[in-house]
């Protein structure tokens, strides 16, 4: 089932080329981590939003790209992408232990955990759990984090459960603000999320 989506691959070089690392990665000082810290418990129950972008996913091999809707509501959560060029789409909805994945051939899936569905139905390996606290900028309740940080004092590259997440760029309007641009990697895994458009209820 899952190479159904491998026509996904011919975009995603567009998506996952590399752009111009940021120059600039200050250790975390006492200062820096402390203002992440503030970041963090401003931003700890922000739980009910809508996200829109891109997103593009790779194993080194195979991959996908295309646009997405991410709306979260407390735990329950409801994915919702949409591939470029056929039009075609698949949504992921759930709550902690319980996961629909639909859209795809054969019907839907059930199953416990979102992650392994998405492993077994594509072949992605999408971090769902600790996503949800990175793409708002903050470590993930997954485990110990290094941090560092770029030329504006805003995370520039997280470190966390076997992945390296780097902001390439940040909506610094907002206050606190939200970051735009992630790559995730755990090699040969790569995630990227490109934000459109951040509604926070």
């Amino acid at each position: 089932m899952k190479r159904s989506f491998r026509f996904l691959a011919a975009a995603l070089p567009l998506l996952l080329a590399a752009c111009a690392p940021q120059l600039v990665r200050i250790k975390g000082d006492a200062a820096l981590l402390d203002a992440q810290a503030a970041r963090e418990q401003a931003l700890a129950h922000t739980d009910h939003w809508t996200l829109e972008g891109r997103l593009g996913v790779s194993d080194g091999r195979d991959g996908g790209s295309g646009g997405f809707t991410w709306t979260q509501d407390g735990d329950s959560y409801r994915f919702v992408f949409r591939t470029p060029i056929t039009g075609r789409s698949f949504e992921l909805s759930g709550s902690p232990g319980s996961a629909l994945l639909q859209g795809l051939d054969g019907g839907p899936l059930q199953g416990p955990d979102a992650e392994a569905l998405m492993r077994r139905a594509l072949g992605w390996e999408v971090p769902l759990h600790d996503l949800r606290a990175w793409v708002l900028g903050l470590r993930a309740d997954s485990g110990p984090a290094e941090l560092a940080f770029g030329d504006n004092r805003l995370p520039s590259l997280l470190q966390q459960d076997g992945w390296a997440v780097d902001y390439r760029a940040w909506d610094t309007a907002r206050q606190p603000p939200l970051p735009t641009t992630i790559f995730a990697s755990r090699p040969p895994y790569k995630v990227r999320l490109s934000v459109e458009n951040w509604t926070i209820r």
